[in-house]
């Protein structure tokens, strides 16, 4: 099921993003980002589209996906 970023509290918004950074574990990428920029980059990704929130009824968890990966579970039916 797709969460909308928006009708989420920034506070509890914030301490998701920082969680899912954090489970990502080392990036071992060409040029190490700050803790504080992967979380900015994250954010950015739900804000303009390219990223959603999912929750896993069957996991009982939360993660950020890329849009393309997620079909039929827009909210609305859209």
């Amino acid at each position: 099921m797709i969460i909308p970023w928006q009708e989420i509290d920034q506070e509890t918004l914030n301490n998701l993003m920082e969680s899912i950074v954090l489970r990502e574990g080392t990036d071992y990428g060409s040029q190490e980002l700050s803790f504080a920029t992967k979380v900015d980059q994250l954010k950015q990704r739900l804000k303009s589209g390219e990223a959603v929130i999912v929750y896993s009824e069957l996991h009982e968890s939360v993660d950020v996906v890329d849009k393309d990966s997620v079909t039929g579970n827009e909210p609305d039916g859209q």
